[in-house]
């Protein structure tokens, strides 16, 4: 088969177009990005091909001839720029608020200029953050498939940011100063047992719901593919992304154990987040799966939406 790959900016290019003969009776995706990347030095990770009707090359095992491609057709071709690793970005952003929030608790000396005692809601917010995101950094090194190697490296500070910035130093300053330590909690309902208790129970039993739905997720995808099934079983019978509503209740208990309003609000930023990719996700499935997809699936929030 022979195509001609174009690039999609108008810039004059000394590498493109690129005339490219494949081997093969069923040549893939794969074989094609391998080829552009021999002749142009352009790294698989970082090409994006789509046909003339825009659809988009993204599964490396399929052959061409599955996207329509048909000998001595034309395909357009973007270099998505530098790329970090899934992995990477995930780690990095993680290891923010594992650092910030420790940093707050224990060097309040140095950062509210005084020395005071800490209130077990402070101690128990600090143990919960922490255990959250170490519970995060061993799935992206244990259970997490991804359907791409690499991301944008810029993806790598926008993330950083958002992890950093609202959930390591916003939700920290508020959290651990002086106006939450002991002697302001002392007898009140944020001091009780069953306050305490209560919403590290609920936090407890979302986390641990959210381990389950990725555990689930991670089966449905063979290591080394990127093989898409109809997630089914514990959550996903009520919403498309089960993992999404588990985390959202975990911050929602959160918020609930602190009554911050920095929790408050990122919560709010990352529920609302969720729930854009919950709708994309939802959508995906309802097309890719058809009649089969369950219709009375809601896409995040369990009968509502």
């Amino acid at each position: 088969m022979r195509v001609t790959v174009k690039p999609r900016s108008s810039k004059p290019s000394s590498r493109f177009p690129l005339s490219l003969d494949l081997a093969g009776s069923q040549p893939t995706v794969g074989s094609l990005k391998s080829a552009i990347a021999n002749k142009a030095k352009v790294n698989v990770h970082r090409q994006r091909i789509t046909t003339s009707d825009k659809k988009v090359l993204d599964d490396d095992d399929r052959s061409l001839a599955d996207y329509g491609v048909r000998d001595g057709d034309s395909l357009d071709f973007k270099d998505l720029g530098p790329q970090v690793a899934w992995k990477t970005v995930f780690l990095t952003e993680y290891f923010g608020p594992l650092f910030i929030h420790p940093a707050f608790f224990f060097g309040s000396k140095l950062f509210y200029r005084q020395q005071f005692q800490h209130s077990r809601m402070q101690q128990v917010a600090l143990v919960l953050v922490l255990l959250h995101y170490a519970k995060r950094e061993l799935e992206t090194l244990f259970v997490h498939r991804f359907s791409s190697a690499t991301m944008p490296i810029l993806n790598l500070f926008k993330n950083s940011g958002h992890y950093w910035g609202l959930s390591g130093v916003l939700l920290a300053v508020p959290l651990y100063g002086p106006w939450n330590g002991a002697a302001k909690l002392a007898g009140t309902v944020q001091d009780g047992n069953a306050w305490l208790y209560g919403w590290t129970a609920l936090w407890v039993y979302a986390e641990l719901s959210n381990l389950v739905t990725h555990l689930n997720l991670a089966s449905l995808r063979p290591k080394g593919t990127k093989a898409r099934a109809i997630p089914t079983g514990y959550g996903f019978d009520s919403v498309s992304c089960a993992n999404y509503w588990f985390e959202s209740v975990a911050w929602l208990a959160y918020t609930g154990l602190t009554l911050n309003w920095a929790a408050a609000f990122f919560s709010a930023v990352a529920i609302g987040q969720m729930y854009i990719w919950a709708l994309k996700k939802h959508r995906r499935y309802r097309k890719e799966f058809g009649d089969k997809y369950p219709r009375g699936r809601k896409a995040m929030f369990p009968y509502l939406a």
